[in-house]
């Protein structure tokens, strides 16, 4: 009874997680990565560079895009007497869709020839992949890009 009349109480013991260490281990976390997200450059790709192919086509068609002028589009041909390449019917469009046009009414007269899309570095990437998946859409099955 003696120590009922000192006035201790009993403890309660909590149930709570302290989560004041957890936060400062979170915002030092968010630090670490704020000073290390600048360090990389996701701008930057490299890209694989291409081999030639075991045989290339003696016989293709050609689109030429350059970003300031008409892109153009031939039937390039191996010739056998001389080994130099030829351009038959080399004509020039103004915007995609005459281009697009013209590689029909090729793909159509020689559907078995591949093409062959080689354009500027200064050309945007996107006008490049939209002239290669038109051409997948013709059904040509050989498409692909010209390469130094």
């Amino acid at each position: 009874m003696a120590s009922t009349l000192r006035g201790e109480r009993k403890r309660k013991f909590k149930a709570e997680i302290n989560v004041v260490p957890y936060i400062d281990v979170m915002l030092v976390l968010l630090v670490i990565f704020m000073v290390a997200s600048p360090m990389t450059n996701p701008s930057v790709i490299n890209l694989p560079t291409a081999g030639q192919s075991t045989q290339p086509p003696s016989d293709y068609i050609e689109i030429a895009l350059q970003p300031n002028a008409p892109s153009t589009i031939s039937i390039n041909s191996k010739g056998s007497a001389n080994g130099k390449n030829t351009q038959e019917s080399k004509e020039s469009a103004t915007n995609m869709t005459q281009l697009l046009k013209k590689l029909q009414e090729y793909h159509e007269a020689k559907p078995d020839l591949p093409v062959m899309v080689s354009a500027d570095k200064e050309m945007k990437y996107d006008d490049i992949i939209k002239t290669i998946s038109e051409a997948k859409k013709m059904g040509i099955n050989r498409v692909g890009l010209a390469t130094k």
